[in-house]
């Protein structure tokens, strides 16, 4: 994967927050999240064409061919504008789940697809318990012939219900195995979930003998499933930083400008204490995003630690953000016209998305060695 220069990087930054300043605003939010779909076609296809959505997939299958750098400052923008999109599901997930297995033949037709955005992948990982562990598929599949029948579960699958094409861990008889499957055949449902963050698109889905393609795997499976699941916790950390930047930003804003007793309530000692925390826990959680993006890009020994970190430190740090800027807020910030809600709710939502937080806590002690 190419990493782009400080400046090059800078300048995708700056691209994909003028797109989402003028296609993601909070009104924006607020609409596409009532939809049944969850995301604003129109959106995604500007993203498609300015590379956001082919961003990790390599060039040759026509995505742009960026590294977790690039990723992280891009979601760094797509948390501050609280970005609805399959962007994580399909963009980063699914796409280097299939270049992790490198089955050239499925990669030659899924991938030039995903990047280009006009068709939206998802990955079925996890069963009920939703353990992200190898020990959680609960997904059977049995050979027929030359073909493949699933059998089982699947949850808390990324836009499930917006998907064109299913990628599904399950177990075969001599181990794990990756199948890609059509959404659209008999014997599958899919469920919406419902959600605490309306910006966020689940599924439940239920395989009864569905036919499915098994995805050749240069690698163990479960070193390809690994991999994907590090890089998107490297997104979704970049993006619980960006929001808990914005969160302060307009927080903070407030304070200067909300006057009880004849003052800014930002002048109260109590208020700049609180802001000072906030302060402190949104510029370790860039810090932690960051380092965690650089240490996989460089392939460190110490990357897995990275990232472990920032898995839970930027979902503590964008909760508490999120959390004091509802009562830094006072009344205003409980009621529905408010965006501090909104925040929380992806706060909230996120911390759970990939595992507790208290999951890569452990993780990250054990890669020290504790």
């Amino acid at each position: 994967m190419a990493t782009l220069s400080p400046e090059e990087r800078a300048a995708l930054r700056d691209s994909m927050s003028r797109l989402l300043a003028d296609h993601s605003a909070e009104a924006d939010v607020r609409r596409v999240m009532e939809t049944d779909a969850g995301y604003d076609a129109d959106l995604w296809r500007k993203l498609a064409e300015m590379g956001i959505a082919g961003l990790v997939i390599d060039e040759a299958y026509g995505g742009a061919g960026a590294g977790p750098m690039e990723l992280e400052a891009v979601m760094e923008e797509a948390g501050s504008a609280l970005l609805c999109s399959p962007l994580l599901s399909s963009g980063v997930l699914a796409a280097e789940l299939l270049r992790g297995l490198g089955d050239e033949q499925s990669n030659q037709r899924l991938l030039p697809a995903i990047a280009d955005g006009s068709s939206i992948a998802a990955v079925a990982l996890t069963g009920a318990a939703g353990s992200w562990t190898a020990d959680g598929v609960e997904v059977q599949a049995t050979a027929a012939g030359d073909d493949w029948r699933l059998d089982g579960l699947a949850d808390y699958v990324l836009h499930g219900q917006n998907a064109d094409v299913l990628l599904v861990l399950a177990r075969a008889a001599e181990g794990l195995a990756v199948f890609e499957v059509d959404p659209g055949l008999s014997g599958l449902t899919i469920k919406a979930l419902p959600t605490f963050d309306h910006t966020l698109r689940l599924a439940r889905i239920d395989f009864s003998g569905v036919s499915a393609r098994r995805v050749k795997a240069a690698e163990p499976v479960w070193d390809a499933v690994r991999k994907a699941l590090d890089l998107s916790l490297v997104a979704l950390a970049g993006e619980q930083a960006g929001a808990a930047r914005r969160c302060l930003e307009f927080t903070v804003d407030y304070a200067k400008s909300r006057i009880q007793f004849g003052r800014a309530i930002g002048s109260f000692q109590a208020i700049k204490h609180m802001a000072a925390d906030l302060l402190l826990e949104s510029e370790s959680a860039i810090s932690a995003a960051r380092n965690a993006a650089a240490r996989l890009a460089e392939g460190a020994e110490d990357a897995d630690a990275a990232i472990s970190l920032a898995a839970f430190a930027c979902a503590d740090a964008f909760t508490r953000v999120a959390a004091d800027s509802v009562q830094m807020h006072g009344g205003i910030a409980f009621t529905w016209v408010h965006p501090a809600h909104l925040y929380l709710r992806r706060a909230r939502a996120d911390a759970q998305l990939f595992g507790a937080p208290s999951v890569y806590r452990e993780r990250y002690l054990e890669a020290l060695g504790a």
